[in-house]
């Protein structure tokens, strides 16, 4: 069978080597597209948007039905004057008798207002003793008033308690606990019944704020946010606020301006840093953390010192009066490391090649906080130190 020779042919050669350069810069261009989206976060994960926020709830309330494990109406008056004027709105006058009874306890009881939540809808809530109660376990609790910093009541809670942790004690004084048995949980345990007034449609601006604060993101913010409405509309106006006009096609419509700006991807600049927990030895260090030329060498010197005390009694010949004495003995010794190791870190050293020295110096991370922190004295670690 006859081959068709132009198959093979220098030019023919050429065009097929070219394909496969143009596929592998093709590769490389979409690995790099890959990384760099890696890299990029919404914004929405990044900044909060001005009155998109929720609001705390507080309100004071006593929980009933505890098998013996509430608060001792003695060492608790809060709960004893709750307890009679709870009565008397419901008609039963208790006034100047003595009440016994250990299955009622006090609790404060908390919760998140959501943002826009509207009336009718339920939010969970968090009750704590407030009393020496021991236990909740079993409790309800009865009608309790949420109000926010405005002293208004914003939504109302009531049920039954879901305490996770548990105690037991024995007669002998032996006990046995897990979790927190005072603090409980009532999933869907209130109802709004006050809406928090804000109109987000009706904003002529509003501003946008940095979790982060940072000029870098800030500006990036800004102009994916003109690059995607088509006109200069967002400013960053400080390192942590990006201020936004609404532009004229988007008036009364701020809810859709928001859904698009909060997708938009945006690369966050941090400034290079190093936490330290010296408590538990914890290093957390960001990307960005170099180092200048720095030579390290770690070594150990130990000073062991041993006291072994002789005793020395007279001789059978021993003039009269002579004791038992106790001779001290001390041994001192000194042990430095023979092998001292030094390395030598380049300048514009890497977060990543800065742990690889670090680590083939066999150090711990206590030693590592003090040599990074010996690095930052020296003036050589181009970062800041943050110590927990």
């Amino acid at each position: 069978m006859k081959r068709n020779s132009t198959l093979f042919t220098p030019k023919a050669r050429q065009t097929k080597l070219r394909r496969l350069v143009l596929g592998a810069l093709a590769a490389l261009l979409v690995l790099a597209a890959a990384g760099a989206a890696d890299a990029m976060s919404r914004i929405k994960d990044i900044a909060d948007f001005e009155g998109v926020r929720e609001n705390q709830l507080v309100g004071y309330g006593l929980v009933v039905g505890l098998n013996g494990t509430g608060d001792s109406l003695n060492n608790s008056p809060f709960t004893r004057q709750s307890l009679i004027g709870m009565l008397e709105r419901l008609g039963v006058n208790t006034r100047g008798l003595n009440l016994k009874t250990a299955n009622i306890a006090a609790v404060m009881v908390t919760a998140t207002l959501p943002s826009f939540a509207r009336q009718g809808r339920r939010i969970d809530v968090t009750i704590s003793a407030l009393g020496d109660a021991t236990n909740l376990l079993g409790g309800t609790l009865l009608v309790t008033p949420l109000m926010g910093a405005d002293s208004e009541v914003y939504a109302v809670a009531q049920g039954q308690l879901a305490v996770g942790g548990f105690a037991a004690s024995g007669a002998s004084g032996s006990s046995v606990s897990q979790g927190v048995p005072t603090s409980a949980r009532i999933p869907n345990g209130a109802i709004i019944e006050r809406e928090s007034e804000f109109d987000l449609a009706s904003l002529p601006n509003l501003n946008i704020a940095l979790r982060n604060p940072d000029f870098t993101t800030a500006t990036r913010i800004a102009r994916a946010i003109n690059a995607r409405i088509g006109e200069p509309a967002a400013e960053a106006t400080d390192p942590g606020t990006v201020h936004l006009q609404v532009p004229d096609r988007y008036q009364n419509k701020v809810a859709k301006l928001l859904t698009e700006i909060e997708q938009l991807l945006v690369e966050p600049d941090q400034p290079a840093r190093v936490v330290i927990d010296e408590r538990s030895g914890i290093i957390v260090m960001g990307e960005n953390v170099r180092i200048s030329t720095v030579a390290i060498a770690q070594g150990k010197l130990t000073v062991r010192i041993t006291e072994t005390p002789q005793v020395s009694q007279p001789g059978p010949f021993a003039p009269q009066g002579a004791a038992t004495v106790v001779v001290p003995r001390t041994e001192i010794e000194i042990d430095e490391a023979t092998e001292r190791r030094m390395a030598v870190l380049s300048p514009g050293v890497s977060l990543h090649e800065l742990v690889e020295g670090l680590n083939a110096l066999g150090v711990g991370p206590r030693d590592i906080i003090m040599i990074l922190q010996a690095i930052k004295s020296a003036g050589a670690l181009q970062a800041e130190i943050k110590v927990l």
